[in-house]
């Protein structure tokens, strides 16, 4: 689990914790960190956000065009621990308050998950005003879970929001490309 970390190759663009919106803003990397997901011991690049299964990093926000792009890592459980609550309250409430009203949550390595109450979901859509999440990468075995919970009616998600090989790209392009498929959708 150590092995994998979060996308290093944007930090010439951005860095969460020298941005005063960000949730991680003065915070520093340690090696001597130790991030815990469930027994095992994770990279500490991986922020948390008081969740004991869900960490991310932000690797990108744009205030002027309203747009964030963060890294989820790990198991998404909203029955048991509310990870919804974490992300909202920890991280996307302090970006939205900031002008970003659309995401994009990178989640290819996101292993599990476990839907709850929807509260959070709708509350964070009408934060968002008339901004989106798009969960890109999302393994393909999750889609029916999110599916029967009800949150397909909040997040964003499926075959075409499968970008693979997004690390090619610069932020604002990955950006385009998604905005243009959800202008699509909304259309």
């Amino acid at each position: 689990m150590t092995d994998i970390e979060p996308f290093y190759g944007w930090r010439k663009y951005y860095i969460s914790n020298q941005d005063v919106n960000s949730p991680f803003y003065g915070t520093f990397y340690s090696n001597l960190q130790n991030n815990q997901l469930m027994s095992y011991s994770i990279n500490p690049d991986w922020r948390s956000i008081n969740s004991e299964t869900l960490f991310c990093e932000i690797l990108f926000s744009d205030y002027i065009n309203g747009f964030c792009i963060i890294e989820i890592f790990g198991e998404w459980n909203d029955a048991l621990n509310n990870d919804i609550m974490y992300l909202k309250s920890i991280v996307l409430d302090k970006l939205t308050k900031s002008g970003i009203n659309k995401f994009i949550l990178i989640c290819e390595n996101v292993f599990q998950y476990h839907g709850g109450d929807v509260d959070y979901y709708e509350e964070l859509e009408d934060d968002l005003n008339q901004g989106w999440i798009v969960l890109m990468n999302l393994p393909q075995f999750l889609y029916q879970e999110f599916k029967r919970v009800g949150n397909d009616q909040y997040l964003n998600y499926g075959q075409s929001f499968e970008v693979l090989n997004w690390r090619t790209f610069k932020p604002f392009k990955l950006y385009l490309e998604i905005n243009d498929k959800m202008r699509f959708l909304l259309n």
